[in-house]
């Protein structure tokens, strides 16, 4: 059975010694975040995760989910026991408001025990993370009572949320939604449609589904421009949070899938349920995206994990597995073969890995971090900052982080050769949960056409402007640092080809948008790898402050940290230089072709 081991010493690296967590103290829930509290924090949601969640991962893929004649969905064996057990825990609310029930603790936390989470079981987090998107939707937009009514159920985990956006003729372009909403004289509304691949969309986890849904109110304009969003409960709640009937809603079939087979992805059918507006009428796409960017970043969580619960039993596998001699002379004498772990391509293999996960927790912290300073500063520059951090940096690490991230756990899976094909070690489904993240929630190329098409000339380019400026003074800061120029001098070339593809795009893609649109995907893994060097750049220049410092006991792993580090600046960023050639090509061979000639 595949293992697990949460990665607690370096998210507290991360915290403490690159981000510094302690210097936030005056922003609300900071100062509850002493370093022993999060010590705690990340101690039992490892525990619980490596105890409770990894032995339901493959429970889950065996069985999947069960829909019954009536309409109701059973999960598989363990999850309704564990879903208890993690809402008791307190998981769900880390970071939501304490007047409802959160504990109000930094956002910080949150992204990393969901990391943990979705490593261990990436299907049960699903059940979770949707739930805290829309507790986040509902803080953002929902009226006082329906916060009142909604959240503390939710934090709680008595209540489960999912977000309704996909029908089946229109996937990304929202602007086709056919549901309906016709007003009611009570002020409710009554929703009629059909939504495909709803993920937790009815299970037997929670007494109550709290839905919400994008429709369309009778009269309002064509395209995204008419939508609202509806809060439509599976059973509708007495006003003291009691349930009382059944509503409308019901799950027309599960989906059967290649992976994530543990959660309830379902065809929902809205036939005249009750619902009621959250936020403004023909306004329910910005307040919807207030979910989906949460889920966003959330689903780049689950390629990081789902990376590094791959990468760890590659590493079991390779230091176990006897196959040859290391090509320098044999290591093991005393055996009959060495381990694979002592050839280099199999070391090659596991570093690019482990490079990647170690800078792509970085990032998710880092732009975590981004989301606290929003949403809890009283400064409004750092909350404009923070909001364009996450506006830039979210498309990057939906479509990056999944993309290697399904990347890595093939390259995990071929550390087992054709032990990694079969059922029995894992690693097969780890390559087919993986492949979800890269589709939903926005497929990936769709991400990389929002990068460049929206967020890159967004308030004329401010966003991106400040993350150069921050980038390159740290290169500046540093240049002159001997034990620093193996990190800021690679960066420093691979900014140099970023700055190179967006004036690309300035001079050749205003005229020509098809310019923009054959690049961006290069252009989104190019702006990924500059954000991986730097987080890599603060990493080093903490880990060497540590080691200066006499390392409290952790000096072998500040020393792997550096080695991985000058791993990818040497390895991973020179990617950089064939992106840049691919975005400067065009779009000439990419769009003459005659579609008949496919």
């Amino acid at each position: 059975m595949p293992i697990y081991r949460a990665p607690v010493d370096d998210v507290q690296f991360l915290i403490n010694d690159v981000f510094h967590l302690d210097r936030y103290a005056n922003l609300p829930g900071f100062a509850d975040a002493s370093a022993d509290v999060v010590a705690a924090i990340l101690g039992e949601a490892a525990k619980f995760c490596e105890e409770e969640l990894t032995p339901l991962n493959r429970v889950g893929d065996a069985q999947g989910c069960t829909r019954h004649d009536d309409g109701s969905v059973s999960t598989p064996a363990g999850f309704p026991e564990a879903f208890r057990k993690l809402a008791a825990g307190g998981w769900i609310g880390i970071s939501a408001p304490v007047e409802f029930g959160g504990q109000g603790l930094p956002m910080i936390l949150t992204q990393a025990v969901n990391e943990f989470v979705s490593s261990a079981n990436v299907a049960f987090a699903m059940y979770h993370a949707l739930t805290q998107g829309a507790i986040f939707a509902l803080i953002s937009h929902g009226t006082p009572e329906q916060k009142a009514l909604y959240l503390p159920k939710m934090i709680a985990g008595e209540w489960t949320g999912t977000m309704n956006l996909t029908e089946p003729h229109c996937g990304t372009d929202l602007g086709l939604i056919r549901s309906r909403a016709a007003k009611q004289a009570d002020g409710s509304f009554r929703i009629s449609g059909t939504k495909i691949f709803i993920s937790a969309g009815e299970h037997d986890l929670a007494a109550n589904i709290v839905h919400l849904v994008l429709a369309r109110i009778e009269g309002a304009p064509e395209g995204t421009r008419g939508l609202s969003l509806f809060v439509v409960p599976k059973v509708l709640p007495n006003a003291d949070g009691t349930l009382g009937a059944r509503n409308a809603v019901s799950c027309g079939a599960i989906e059967h899938k290649m992976g994530i087979h543990g959660n309830a992805t379902c065809v929902m059918n809205y036939d005249g349920a009750t619902g009621w507006l959250v936020g403004e009428e023909n306004r329910g796409l910005p307040a919807m995206f207030t979910m989906m960017n949460e889920a966003r970043l959330g689903v780049g969580v689950q390629g990081l994990a789902l990376s590094e619960v791959a990468y760890q039993n590659a590493v079991a596998y390779a230091k176990e597995r006897l196959q040859g001699r290391a090509l320098g002379g044999a290591r093991a004498k005393d055996k009959s073969a060495d381990p694979i772990i002592v050839h280099p391509d199999v070391r090659r293999t596991l570093l690019t890995i482990k490079s990647f996960n170690e800078a792509a927790r970085a990032l998710v912290i880092w732009t975590a971090l981004a989301s606290d300073l929003h949403r809890r500063s009283d400064d409004e520059k750092i909350r404009q900052a923070a909001d364009d951090h996450m506006g830039l940096l979210t498309p990057v690490i939906k479509g990056v982080l999944t993309d290697q991230g399904f990347a890595n756990t093939v390259m995990a899976q071929q550390i087992f050769g054709g032990h990694g094909y079969i059922v029995e070690h894992g690693m097969e489904q780890f390559v087919r949960d993986a492949r979800i993240t890269m589709i939903y929630e926005g497929a990936n190329g769709i991400q990389a056409l929002d990068l460049v098409g929206r967020k890159l000339p967004k308030d004329g380019g401010r966003a991106l402007q400040a993350f150069l400026a921050e980038v390159q003074g740290f290169i500046k800061e540093h240049g002159a640092d001997a034990a620093m120029k193996p990190f800021v001098e690679p960066l420093g070339r691979a900014t140099g080809r970023l700055q190179q593809a967006t004036m690309w795009f300035m001079s050749n893609a205003l005229g020509r948008p098809e310019h923009a649109g054959a690049g961006a995907y290069d252009y989104m893994h190019l702006f990924g790898l500059v954000a991986l060097g730097y987080m890599w750049c603060r990493m080093a220049r903490a880990a060497q402050e540590k080691l200066e410092r006499g390392a409290d006991g952790a000096a072998e792993r500040m020393q792997a940290k550096l080695i991985t580090g000058r791993f990818f600046m040497e390895r991973m960023l020179p990617k950089t230089q064939a992106q840049l050639a691919r975005i400067e090509a065009g779009a000439d061979s990419v769009m003459q072709l005659p579609d008949e000639s496919f």
